[in-house]
């Protein structure tokens, strides 16, 4: 049986399989529309996959459902990173915020590898918060509780406090006044021993924009210049996006002296931590651990001998994205 998904900008074909398995494929109205993903096979019910495209579109609609049930997505980068700082142990039956969980893959997730923990998932909107409460309800997790944020610089009242707060591909999409003001305010939630782990943020300093528009040097260029570079050569970005949309988008990631220094208007001292399980030393050596081989398959020891060397002189690990740990102490 076959169910036709109606988009003003395309046709969702949803056909039954076997084993209560679903394919989905999209078919834009307009080629030039662009599509991280045009087919998948999920387990998601009809309305959830409706629900999924009136919210989101059908340019991201199949790419939403691969980062929760793709394996090698984001439960492969999520566990990566976070088991390159931390043993299983040390988060299972912990208290955990997901903040910015968005539409919940993350907290899925996180509910899925750490069944003992208790888990908080954060989000402002109320669109993406309903389909992250879909999810959870479709799988039956009873350790997630959601909550949503009065605004971008505020936190949901009497939410507690939390042994970790996890922030995957959130701090790039928060507006510079948002990060200088929610940070310290998350860092208050901590308890004292511990920690903000953010990942998968893009680089500020990093030579090619990987996130937003995919184009080199426009991280390095004034708002301006990269506004114009942007619309004119990324077909990620309409011709007439404004800047404060690029900015929401992601256009600018993070460093960690910015991060640092937000954390150090809060209470307590921040303990940057440097990679150390996996026979990882540091940031550089997670980036060669998380790459495949494939998409660099000669330069990549050339590139991460470079950075070595960058770290050596400036003490600037220059990897294409963070992935921080940071520890609370209060005395």
């Amino acid at each position: 049986m076959m169910i036709l998904l109606r988009h003003p900008d395309a046709h969702v074909v949803v056909e039954e399989l076997a084993h209560g398995r679903r394919s989905v494929r999209v078919s834009p109205f307009n080629r030039d529309l662009f599509m991280q993903r045009d087919h998948w096979e999920t387990s998601y019910p009809v309305d959830l996959l409706q629900k999924m495209l009136r919210t989101l579109g059908p340019t991201w609609l199949c790419d939403e459902i691969m980062r929760e049930e793709d394996p090698a997505y984001v439960r492969k980068n999520l566990e990566s990173d976070l088991f390159a700082y931390f043993t299983r142990c040390e988060l299972e039956g912990k208290r955990i915020l997901d903040f910015g969980c968005g539409c919940g893959a993350s907290t899925v997730l996180l509910a899925r590898i750490f069944p003992e923990a208790n888990i908080a998932g954060v989000e402002l909107n109320p669109d993406l918060l309903s389909i992250a409460k879909s999810r959870i309800e479709f799988y039956g997790y009873p350790n997630v509780k959601f909550f949503r944020s009065p605004s971008g610089s505020e936190l949901p009242g009497d939410i507690g406090r939390f042994d970790f707060v996890i922030m995957s591909a959130v701090y790039e999409h928060l507006l510079p006044q948002e990060r200088k003001t929610i940070l310290p305010r998350i860092w208050k939630l901590i308890m004292d021993g511990g920690y903000l782990f953010i990942d998968q943020t893009p680089h500020r300093l990093f030579p090619i924009e990987l996130h937003t528009t995919m184009l080199p040097f426009v991280n390095y260029l004034p708002k301006p210049l990269a506004l114009e570079f942007a619309r004119r050569f990324s077909r990620r970005v309409g011709r007439d996006e404004s800047w404060e949309t690029l900015l929401r988008k992601g256009i600018r990631g993070g460093t960690v002296r910015e991060i640092l220094r937000f954390l150090s208007e809060g209470e307590g001292h921040s303990i940057l931590l440097e990679p150390h399980h996996l026979g990882l030393r540091d940031r550089i050596d997670l980036w060669s651990f998380t790459t495949k081989r494939e998409s660099l398959p000669a330069a990549k020891p050339l590139i991460k001998a470079l950075m070595k060397v960058l770290k050596f002189v400036t003490g600037i690990s220059l990897v294409p994205c963070l992935s921080l740990a940071i520890q609370k102490n209060e005395h």
